[in-house]
């Protein structure tokens, strides 16, 4: 596939023709940015299971990451602080080593079945507090570590993104069988996927024993 290159002249690269093709916002959309969880966001944050969390290293590298566990698994330390478990992963460690380098961090909090949405903006610490790490504990493992989020902006996010991707409307979900596994994929993209189906199967159900093994 050739290389896209972009028209020079059509390149947005300030601020101020940015905003000169969109309306000014609202006055309300500015209003709700607070710099504290109010009564709204904690319950939201309670009832959240899933949450992205952006981050961004030292050379400009940008990730974002998924993180989940049962509803609550956020602990909210006070109205400026959040506390979330690091469950085992790949160990690419990509958002840790980034927030070691850069603190600023930013979360997105999603509830199966709300169209709207939670952003947090905040600086973040890593910390292997004992007391903290063990009331995070599920099936009585604790994680290793937890990533402490001092909240700088809260506000709720409108449906229209949940809306026009109909995310939670199930005569739009697709059927996961139209694209090869996890670890096909993978090994299609880097050392190749074994030609024996046999062979495939018990690779793709050695992933989810080890799904079993390892969520905690």
């Amino acid at each position: 596939m050739t290389e896209v290159q972009l028209n020079p002249d059509f390149i947005i690269a300030d601020e101020h023709s940015l905003r000169s093709l969109f309306a000014p916002t609202h006055d309300l959309a500015m209003q709700k940015c607070r710099n504290s969880l109010g009564k709204h966001a904690q319950d939201f944050i309670r009832r959240s299971p899933f949450l992205c969390i952006g981050s961004q290293g030292a050379d400009g590298r940008a990730d974002v990451s998924p993180r989940g566990d049962p509803p609550g698994f956020v602990t909210i330390l006070d109205e400026r602080t959040l506390a979330i478990p690091d469950r085992p992963g790949n160990n690419r460690l990509d958002t840790l080593s980034n927030i070691i380098a850069n603190p600023t961090v930013g979360l997105l909090f999603i509830i199966p079945g709300f169209e709207d949405t939670l952003r947090v903006n905040g600086q973040a610490t890593l910390t292997r507090d004992p007391a903290l790490l063990e009331s995070m504990a599920v099936a009585g493992r604790a994680p290793k570590l937890a990533i402490v989020v001092s909240v700088s902006e809260v506000f709720l996010h409108c449906a229209k993104a949940f809306r026009r991707s109909r995310l939670w409307s199930a005569e739009h979900f697709q059927d996961r069988a139209a694209m090869p596994s996890l670890i096909k994929m993978i090994l299609d993209d880097t050392t190749g996927a074994p030609d024996d189906k046999d062979e495939m199967r018990k690779m793709d159900e050695g992933l989810e024993e080890d799904y079993r093994q390892s969520m905690y």
